[in-house]
């Protein structure tokens, strides 16, 4: 194999992608499906599934609920296996002060974003072990830096990073490699809505707000989907097979936030 050819996952991989109808996980999925892969995603937009390429698979589900992950782990029994798992799913969460945040908006963001991921985790275990496949958990570069008026999803994000670290210590001897892509500041609806919400905040306008973000950024660019789902498949290719344990930030440099 020549160290280009390493660069591009094996064709045949069997793939999970959470909330992996929309945004990024979409991409990732795609990325995945044209490589060749078996992707089967989750996600609770019922409209973005039915939307979905033929050759991804499908199931409807919430991973902050555990019965929901154990119907789609029960639906992922025809693959026999996983190869690669992407913990994607996940929500932006409230913005506010400590003070002005209830502890529903609390509650939901951490349920969604890192308990979720254990749910999946746990249940992916056996069949990443029996494959000594790859696990990704998207993180944020709010997993290594304070977010003020973000703090419950900051602190999720942080809670994934010390997941993803310990996983690998655990997984690590039976040929698991787990790993954390931290993205930065991804092109889309969701980081025009945090925008927009941190501008009302501070009673400044869109335009403000979205340029005092990138004057954060050392390249000053968003970065796109596209650019996540290289990484993942960089992961799952043989030219990723020792890297394990790393909190990966794509983020064009971001140096706070």
């Amino acid at each position: 194999m020549t160290v280009v050819e390493s660069l591009v996952p094996q064709p045949g991989l069997r793939v999970l992608v959470t909330a992996g109808a929309n945004g990024i996980g979409f991409e990732i999925a795609r990325a995945f499906h044209e490589s060749g892969a078996h992707v089967h995603v989750c996600d609770l937009d019922e409209a973005a599934i039915a939307a979905l390429p033929d050759g991804i698979a499908a199931t409807h589900a919430d991973v902050s609920d555990e019965s929901h992950v154990t119907r789609l782990f029960d639906d992922l029994s025809y693959l026999g296996g996983l190869d690669v798992v992407v913990n994607n799913a996940g929500i932006a969460g409230p913005t506010g002060g400590i003070d002005e945040i209830t502890s529903e908006q609390w509650r939901r963001t951490i349920d969604i974003n890192l308990n979720g991921q254990y749910y999946v985790a746990s249940r992916s275990a056996k069949a990443l072990q029996a494959s000594r496949g790859l696990l990704i958990n998207m993180a944020s570069v709010a997993g290594r830096l304070g977010f003020a008026y973000r703090t419950p999803y900051a602190a999720s994000k942080w809670g994934i990073v010390g997941l993803t670290k310990s996983l690998a210590c655990e997984w690590g001897p039976a040929g698991v490699r787990v790993n954390a892509i931290l993205p930065g500041i991804v092109r889309g609806p969701r980081i025009e809505q945090v925008i927009r919400d941190r501008a009302a905040k501070r009673g400044i306008g869109y335009d403000e707000m979205e340029a005092e973000n990138l004057a954060k950024i050392s390249m000053r660019k968003m970065v796109e989907p596209s650019d996540i789902a290289a990484m993942a498949l960089f992961l799952a290719a043989p030219g990723g097979s020792n890297i394990c344990g790393q909190a990966l930030s794509v983020c064009a440099n971001v140096e706070s936030l």
